[in-house]
């Protein structure tokens, strides 16, 4: 089985919708994933990303199971540099998230008073529980680490989501720790990322990463990566965003 993790286009979060370079990169974004041979859409329930969803259904003349745990990973934080403000739990300072070394464990990564208050495990079981249901409905369980393979297929599936979300379900499938896929990937806006099984063993499988961020269709029409997911390349440089 394939699954295909996409990022919303360029947002315009004022709107919960897309800014114009956003809807360019849904369509062509469109133009990729409406050729491949799909089983099911899956799609948020923010209009960021049905936006996003929209140019290839309609290419397709399909619809998509709306998933309310599909949302942006709705989680706040109390970030140590900004004294009791609440916020997102990535894009914090090096500095101070990798100080906590819980965060690198798998098995240990919301064992802290940050994390706790903000009842991040508890959103992370709710969203890799749901996650677990869909998956078991197209051929595989959870059996730990791995996935007993049911119903092996060849399925595709494709989610519209967000960048937070994708990496917890990501990091989920790779029994990795989310707070560094949050922390240190990137995912440009209307990326793809893919994770494939590999049935090595009857019915064994487990996950695999084969790419993750794709963003070849917009260099196929010249179009360039917007900045929305990254901060300045070096200090010094004012015109890409510091925090």
């Amino acid at each position: 089985m394939k699954l295909l993790f996409i990022r919303h286009g360029d947002p315009d979060y004022t709107i919960d919708s897309l800014t114009e370079k956003g809807w360019k990169e849904a369509e062509f974004l469109s133009e990729k994933i409406a050729a491949l041979d799909v089983r099911d859409f899956y799609v948020s329930p923010l209009g960021r990303a049905k936006d996003t969803a929209s140019c290839t259904l309609k290419k397709n003349g399909r619809t998509a199971t709306e998933c309310k745990w599909l949302r942006e990973f709705d989680v706040k934080i109390r970030r140590p540099d900004l004294h009791g403000e609440k916020i997102i739990p990535w894009d914090w300072l090096p500095q101070d998230w990798t100080k906590i070394e819980n965060f690198y464990s798998f098995d240990r990564w919301w064992d802290n008073d940050i994390l706790r208050e903000g009842k991040m495990k508890e959103e992370y079981d709710w969203v890799t529980q749901n996650f677990d249901k869909v998956l078991a409905e197209h051929g595989y369980v959870r059996e730990g680490h791995y996935y007993r393979a049911e119903k092996a297929n060849e399925d595709t599936l494709v989610f519209f989501c967000h960048f937070g979300v994708s990496c917890v379900l990501i990091s989920y499938l790779l029994s990795i720790s989310p707070l560094v896929m949050l922390q240190n990937f990137c995912a440009a806006p209307s990326s793809v990322s893919t994770i494939v099984t590999e049935e090595r063993r009857k019915g064994i499988a487990s996950f695999r990463m084969s790419s993750f961020g794709d963003i070849s269709h917009l260099y196929a029409h010249q179009e360039p990566p917007a900045f929305a997911a990254r901060f300045c390349e070096t200090y010094d440089n004012k015109e890409q965003r510091h925090d």
